[in-house]
């Protein structure tokens, strides 16, 4: 038992004497929508899209030379503004409305970087794949916080989980400085409102995050 645990050690060891971790800042302006998934009767759509920033701390810990696990913490802001029509055919009156959609996100990316090898002196492409787990922390509907007495963001989920694949690129300023310089596409994976599926009184309808941003950052 004890070489063996003697072993792990040793392995444990070496693999984090193998790795490296490079830390940075990154900004992310982010354009916003979202997607639907509903019958057609509702017209339930996108009326357009919005922008937004986001801004955080990233980390990419190599466990070879080009391969890194990457991670961090971002706020970033999404959604956009949606609009609805419904004819009932119970002869109640129609359902209609517009809603602009602002939703405030702390993200956890969980990721798989790809490097090559120089493209050009100092100059390696990357592309990342993974996905994020967001917690919502501030919300509005048509820039209010509070509608008919209540909190805005009570109708929206806490918790969001999405998709991303992105390809950039990182310049190398010195010893241990880089630039670096991205596109990313987050695909929202569950629902985050549950207020349409009330008003359309239908529980399959979803609405769900989508968005494109650039990334700019340094790493130390």
């Amino acid at each position: 038992m004890k070489k063996l645990t003697l072993l792990l050690l040793f392995l444990c060891a070496g693999f984090t004497a193998m790795a490296q971790i490079e830390i940075g800042l990154q900004v992310s302006p982010t354009i916003a929508g979202n997607r639907f998934v509903a019958e057609d009767k509702y017209n339930l759509q996108k009326e357009s899209s919005s922008l937004h920033l986001g801004v955080g701390v990233v980390a990419d810990y190599f466990f070879a030379q080009n391969y890194a696990f990457s991670t961090g913490l971002m706020y970033r802001g999404k959604g956009s503004e949606i609009k609805y029509s419904y004819n009932r055919q119970d002869g109640n009156p129609p359902v209609s409305g517009k809603d602009d959609i602002s939703l405030q996100y702390i993200e956890i990316p969980v990721s798989l970087k790809l490097f090559t090898n120089e493209v050009a002196p100092g100059t390696v492409a990357y592309i990342q794949v993974g996905g994020s787990l967001n917690t919502k922390v501030a919300a509005t509907v048509n820039d209010k916080k509070v509608i008919d007495g209540q909190k805005v963001g009570k109708r929206f989920n806490v918790f969001e989980a999405d998709a991303l694949l992105g390809a950039g690129a990182e310049f190398q300023l010195g010893e241990s400085t880089k630039l670096f310089a991205g596109l990313t596409y987050h695909r929202g994976l569950n629902n985050i409102d549950d207020y349409y599926r009330k008003v359309l009184d239908d529980k399959n309808v979803s609405v769900k995050n989508n968005s494109v941003s650039l990334d700019f950052g340094v790493k130390f």
